[in-house]
């Protein structure tokens, strides 16, 4: 048996760093050493249960610091939790735990990636689908979440807006950087092709119409 003989602060102000009989054994979390006080003696075994319980500790807050930033699949919070030098059996038990309130979800995590793509980067499905698997997503889920993404209607809301940067332009030259613009977010030719030209009679109409009426003109 082994005797507490300090509890001291660390910089970080939610963990301890313990002391038995006079020399530094280890640190915890304070809320894993909340019962401990100075005088306590401590088993091999008690020792090794508190820093087993402070690894799971310490890894179920890590995680939920990665969380606190945006939804994460399985495969980025094992990422970052091996990062941290957590271990193996500790990472699987915590992504568990995660599951179990709903916090590690790849379908959930899949839907709110399309979703905020959508809204904000459109991509075709194509580039959905790789992105997706590069998050560590199984065939499943990427194709659940990627079934009705409608290329046409995101290829053209993303034509209609970056439009406004090409006005003044010959059609040559319009088809030519709003394909290429298309292109790189992963929509087929077969898309890309009849937006162009359905964006470029839109924004184009007004000026026909006035053109119209200036030939009417005695």
């Amino acid at each position: 048996m082994k005797k507490i003989t300090a509890i001291e602060p660390q910089k970080n102000r939610n963990r301890v760093n313990l002391h038995l009989d006079g020399e530094f054994a280890f640190g915890l979390a304070r809320i894993t050493a909340a019962w401990l006080k100075v005088g306590d003696e401590l088993s091999d075994e008690k020792a090794a249960k508190l820093q087993a319980d402070d690894a799971r500790e310490r890894a179920l807050q890590q995680a939920m610091l990665f969380l606190s930033y945006r939804t994460r699949s399985e495969k980025e919070i094992r990422q970052n939790l091996h990062k941290h030098e957590i271990p193996e059996d500790v990472v699987e038990e915590t992504i568990e735990r995660l599951r179990e309130n709903g916090l590690a979800n790849d379908n959930k995590f899949a839907r709110v990636w399309v979703e905020n793509r959508n809204t904000f980067r459109p991509r075709s499905r194509r580039v959905l689908t790789m992105e997706l698997r590069q998050k560590g997503l199984d065939d499943e889920t990427v194709q659940a979440a990627v079934s009705n993404v409608d290329e046409n209607a995101l290829a053209y809301e993303s034509a209609r807006k970056r439009a406004g940067r090409l006005k003044g332009q010959e059609w040559g030259e319009f088809r030519k950087k709003l394909s290429e613009y298309l292109a790189r977010r992963g929509f087929p030719y077969s898309v890309i092709a009849p937006v162009v030209t359905q964006t470029w009679n839109e924004t184009h109409a007004d000026a026909h119409a006035k053109y119209f009426e200036d030939e009417d003109l005695p």
